[in-house]
């Protein structure tokens, strides 16, 4: 695991669009999973979409599918996360890890497991969608 720092969150009328960022503080020897997670309030954290830093390993929420979209920029070890069409349920706290991995094909159980993992989080950035 990598230290993170979490920005871009904002408040936005449904509809709306936002771009957060994730920086990783330090770098990752090899190659890594990276996603972005959210907590929505009195919610479990759940976990939004992933991406493997050798390529593939793209997946995303059911919830968000079709509206956001993760890319990863392997020179500034920068995960950023596009949201478009957002919605008042997309509100919550997002936070975004990254754990090194030896395949692309590991990375979506591997984001299901981590946001079960409450230790290592960042402060993560706040989204808040209105109605």
């Amino acid at each position: 695991q990598v230290p993170v720092a979490e920005s871009g969150g904002g408040s936005v009328q449904a509809g709306g669009s936002l771009k957060l960022s994730c920086a990783a503080i330090g770098t990752l020897a090899g190659d890594y999973c990276m996603a972005w997670f959210r907590v929505p309030l009195g919610k479990e954290r759940e976990g939004v979409a992933v991406v493997y830093s050798g390529g593939g390993g793209t997946a995303y929420g059911d919830s968000v599918q079709g509206r956001f979209a993760v890319s990863l920029d392997n020179v500034k070890n920068t995960l950023y996360l596009q949201m478009n069409n957002l919605k008042p349920e997309d509100t919550a706290m997002y936070y975004c890890a990254a754990d090194r991995s030896r395949s692309p094909f590991l990375c979506p159980s591997w984001m299901r497991g981590r946001a079960n993992d409450e230790r290592h989080w960042g402060q993560g950035t706040q989204v808040t969608v209105s109605s």
